[in-house]
């Protein structure tokens, strides 16, 4: 292939810029195709090829680096199975009130991509079974994301799901306003489902965590959706209490209601735990498109090193991961070594716990040392 050799990318995979927040961008999201994974050139032909071709090539790979999950990791399928159950569960007719869900779960295990990623195929189903429009020709939306702030009181909250259908009346009204308005709207579209993001920016047992919690309760009762908590610390916070005061009654209302799931992070200790990090990191391996990727190696010669940067937590290996391969792109190096990624920096908490991660490696090693020796 001479100098001039071009390069054409298929179709480019491009969202909506509106946030999730908003319907648009929501269907945006929900309603993409999936993403393409560049080819891999032979490297003969990647050098060949022309310059304009070549940064086109790479910057199609940077996005796809970028966007490599999610991932069907054993958290995600099993808390996906477990969303399934409740709201295929929730059918009860409109006089019962439908059962919540908490994913509550540590910062960087991937709980806000496993809910979306539950969210668009809750909304694909939906649009497939019910037709992208309803009996009375408006939007079928399947989905209402909502996310909080640290200073969300009621009204703020109706205004929110307003902002996600675009509705007119958003601006102005009281809030017994603004929620019939946010009722209309979810009526009208069909929602099954409202998703709250960041709960955890709710002060429980703040005045306002009590008007919200009670404004829960009344959208669990008139409106026929499941309620999708999604917040760190939600149990720790309140949201389950039982207490004795009223305030305290008042949110184990909600609490009774709530159905509570986490994710946890990979771990070494057992051979179940090894098994799942390994075929992690295989998985991995088939997404990277840099010319000098082989077999294992992530699986195998990073395995170890790439658990102790980021402590077992899907988020922070994912960011090393793309981080690493934007490296490798950019300085011709195109594979991920140690001492490519020692010069990548990730978030702090992963960068903090590398010391407490290797000493913990190392004592499970040698438990499993003397076990071993002990069976011969």
């Amino acid at each position: 292939m001479n100098s001039e050799a071009t390069w054409t990318p298929g179709d480019s995979h491009r969202l909506d810029a509106l946030t999730l927040s908003r319907k648009e961008g929501w269907a945006a999201f929900a309603e993409a195709a999936p993403r393409v994974q560049p080819e891999l050139l032979p490297h003969s032909e990647y050098t060949a090829l022309g310059e304009r071709a070549k940064m086109e090539y790479d910057r199609t790979r940077r996005i796809w680096h970028a966007n490599l999950g999610p991932l069907r990791t054993p958290q995600l399928a099993e808390l996906h199975e477990d969303l399934w159950d409740i709201l295929d569960s929730n059918v009860q007719d409109g006089d019962q009130a439908k059962g919540a869900v908490a994913v509550d779960a540590f910062p960087g295990l991937g709980k806000t991509t496993a809910v979306l990623a539950f969210a668009r195929d809750f909304h694909r189903r939906e649009i497939a079974e019910g037709g992208a429009f309803t009996a009375g020709g408006h939007e079928r939306l399947p989905v209402c994301r909502v996310g909080l702030t640290g200073n969300t009181g009621m009204k703020d909250f109706n205004r929110a799901m307003l902002e996600f259908f675009g509705h007119p009346g958003r601006t102005t009204g009281t809030t017994a306003q603004f929620a019939q308005r946010a009722l209309d709207c979810v009526l009208s579209c069909d929602v099954k489902l409202l998703i709250v993001d960041d709960l955890h920016f709710l002060r429980w047992r703040a005045a306002d965590g009590v008007e919200v919690s009670n404004h829960f309760k009344y959208i669990a009762n008139e409106f026929p959706v499941t309620l999708l908590f999604v917040g760190v610390g939600l149990a720790k916070g309140g949201l389950f209490s039982e207490g004795e005061s009223y305030d305290n009654a008042v949110l184990a209302q909600t609490g009774r209601r709530t159905t509570r799931l986490d994710m946890g992070s990979f771990e070494l200790a057992t051979d179940q735990g090894r098994s799942q990090w390994r075929r992690l990191l295989l998985a991995l391996e088939k997404r990277l498109v840099l010319h000098g990727t082989y077999r294992g190696m992530l699986a195998d010669d990073l395995s170890e090193y790439l658990f102790i940067r980021s402590s077992g937590h899907i988020d922070s290996l994912m960011t090393l991961i793309n981080r690493g391969c934007q490296r490798a792109i950019r300085t011709g190096t195109e594979r991920l070594d140690e001492e490519l990624l020692s010069r990548v920096k990730i978030d702090q908490a992963a960068h903090l716990a590398q010391d407490d991660v290797r000493n913990l490696l190392k004592g499970q090693r040698s438990r499993r040392t003397r076990q071993k020796a002990a069976l011969r």
